[in-house]
């Protein structure tokens, strides 16, 4: 007896990595480096869980960051570090998605490493790439 390929629905990528199974199947499963389907099971397509990482970690996952717990960070130092660039910071705040200051005692508002930590951990999971 042939065994079928095994593989992962894209519900069960999205449970795996923790993401709205909207996301991966309006966003992520459209991007042009997605792996085709292994198979199906019902009427859902399987995809190669392998695969599915590696498009994952080279296209959406965010680059961890090594920021200090206990020190402050300004605006500006966060975009050196992570890429979220100041403006989006100060739109993010202003929506609720961005945690208020830790130091508001200077004109430059700042944050604990911890605080950005676990700010980050809840962002979305995109970043720009470039396009030739």
């Amino acid at each position: 007896m042939i065994e079928p390929p095994q593989g992962e629905t894209l519900r069960e990528i999205a449970a795996r990595h923790g993401r709205a199974y909207d996301t991966l199947r309006n966003h992520w499963s459209r991007h042009p480096d997605w792996p085709a389907p292994i198979g199906k099971r019902g009427r859902a397509k399987t995809y190669d869980p392998a695969a599915v990482d590696r498009v994952i970690r080279d296209h959406f996952a965010r680059p961890s960051t090594d920021l200090e717990g206990r020190r402050l960070y300004t605006a500006r130092e966060i975009e050196q570090l992570t890429g979220i660039s100041a403006a989006t910071i100060r739109a993010d705040r202003s929506l609720g998605r961005w945690p208020a200051p830790d130091d508001t005692s200077s004109r430059a508002h700042r944050w604990y490493g911890s605080t950005i930590t676990q700010a980050l951990e809840g962002r979305r999971g995109y970043r720009k790439t470039d396009t030739p």
